[in-house]
């Protein structure tokens, strides 16, 4: 049992906090059971499971490497206030090969909330894939991975530069629609039709310009009381599910 957070093991978990060290590690952190189940119940890889000394070990944690840490450590490495004992060390997952007829791609939001929330109602709107644009926060951020409720682990999530991907979409025959206040149509009057890939942009700025300007049609969702503007996530779960109605 690891008792010291000196430990080097210790040292190397707190690392995937950052960024950076995610990146460089290929590997991010899952907390409690349930985000972990989902994990293992994935075809994601578990490198191993870190379990407090006093939280009873689920018998499937035996196909996996497992640690047994103190409380002290676990408070040490964990995220959340209010902590479950488990842990698990995920092999990040990039995705490369696309399929379906809905696409959502990510411009550039930045809350973590947004996009796990997204994330997960993707999951449950039944889109084919999302991608993420330049800009977009982390997808292994521990507040992303959190939203998601799992569905990080269910729905194909890929990185791409959105002005090249835009071409190569076009080209299988995908429809364009990129949220937008000006020039556009109330997305109620558009009846979805074969393929249509739909662009969200950053919550403060908005589509960049040079996204829409290739995009097939600008789409807003009318605003009917006193709010300046819907919640990119609000916007994203009405928008996908128009395209399964």
């Amino acid at each position: 049992m690891i008792t010291s957070v000196k430990n080097e093991k210790v040292k190397q978990w707190k690392k995937l906090h950052k960024r950076r060290e995610r990146t460089q590690a290929g590997a991010f952190l899952v907390e409690g059971f349930h985000l972990v189940e989902e994990a293992v119940n994935s075809n994601w890889t578990v490198r191993e499971v870190i379990i407090q000394e006093d939280v009873e070990q689920p018998s499937w944690t035996d196909s996996y490497p497992v640690v047994i840490v103190s409380e002290n450590v676990m408070a040490h490495i964990t995220q959340t206030t209010t902590p479950q004992g488990i842990i698990a060390v995920i092999e990040s997952c990039e995705q490369t090969k696309r399929s379906g007829n809905h696409l959502l791609l990510i411009d550039s939001i930045q809350d973590p909330g947004n996009l796990g929330t997204i994330i997960r109602t993707a999951d449950a709107a039944g889109m084919d894939g999302i991608l993420l644009g330049d800009g977009t926060v982390d997808l292994y951020n521990d507040k992303v991975i959190r939203s998601t409720q799992g569905s990080i682990f269910h729905i194909p999530i890929f990185h791409a530069n959105l002005e090249e991907v835009l071409s190569d979409l076009k080209e299988e025959g995908f429809s364009i629609w990129a949220t937008a206040l000006e020039n556009a149509s109330n997305y109620n009057d558009i009846t979805p039709e074969g393929k249509v890939a739909i662009i969200l942009g950053n919550e403060g700025a908005g589509v960049q310009a040079e996204l829409i300007k290739q995009a097939d049609r600008s789409v807003k969702i009318p605003i009917y009381g006193q709010a300046e503007s819907l919640n990119v996530s609000i916007a994203a779960g009405i928008l996908m599910y128009h395209l399964k109605r």
